[in-house]
């Protein structure tokens, strides 16, 4: 079973930075679709970035221009760099690899799997 691990979240005053990590234990993590999501209270999760094996981004409108996704395939890893934060970016921070981001991203759904993390929160004060 593939396990997805999220880190770097907290607490930061609005206009500051975070930056997310996921380490995946996916074999086959160099190939796979890696993104971000979110999920407020009292809302629907939803797609913040999502990057290709061959290195295609998509980033939400909402944070474009604000947020860097990159991955190290050798590592395993998956970040989400989070500049000028807004107290709207608060949420629980997903790391997602396959179907959803796949979809998201409007690419072949290639890969049928579809790993969650467990989140991490991220709060901007304001």
């Amino acid at each position: 079973q593939v396990q997805l691990v999220e880190s770097g979240g907290g607490t930061v005053q609005a206009g500051g930075s975070l930056r997310l990590s996921c380490a995946s234990s996916n074999h086959i993590f160099s190939m796979s679709p890696a993104g971000w999501y979110r999920q407020a209270p009292g809302k629907q999760r939803e797609f913040v970035a999502g990057i290709s094996s061959g290195r295609t981004i998509n980033y939400a409108n909402s944070v474009a221009g604000r947020v860097t996704i990159s991955r190290d395939k050798d590592k395993k890893m998956a970040y989400l760099q989070m500049d000028s934060l807004k107290p709207e970016d608060t949420a629980v921070y997903y790391c997602n690899e396959g179907a959803s981001t796949q979809q998201a991203m409007k690419v072949p759904l290639i890969y049928q799997y579809d790993y969650w993390g467990q989140g991490t929160q991220v709060t901007v004060s304001s």
